[in-house]
């Protein structure tokens, strides 16, 4: 089962997050041949706002870390005040199955327009 986090993101500001996956023992998973992938929508079924969040696993891949991150511009597009809801999945090479490994709900705050 997915670990819950909830994030927050300002608009136009830029964006980053680490999060920790941890195996079933609570021990940092060592993501030694996995890729990850992340994506948020303003709800699970919403076709009208989807977007790709950038992922890069630490250069340590044994720590279990993945930073999530979106630039100004990325930010800037997305609606606010709004609440999105987010996956983080993982695909392991070897035998290419998908594990979500983190979810949860995004709030986006807006920033002041001129």
């Amino acid at each position: 089962m997915a670990a819950t986090a909830n994030l927050f993101i300002e608009q136009g500001a830029t964006f980053t997050s680490d999060v920790i996956v941890k195996d079933s023992a609570g021990e940092p998973l060592d993501l030694t041949g996995y890729s990850a992938s992340a994506k948020m929508a303003l709800g699970y079924a919403s076709t009208r706002t989807r977007v790709s969040i950038n992922t890069s696993i630490y250069s340590d891949p044994t720590t279990g870390i993945i930073t999530l991150s979106l630039s100004p511009t990325e930010t800037s597009n997305l609606e606010a005040p709004a609440r999105y809801v987010y996956d983080v999945e993982l695909l392991k090479a070897s035998d290419n199955s998908v594990i979500r490994v983190i979810q949860g709900i995004i709030t986006v705050s807006p920033n002041v327009t001129i």
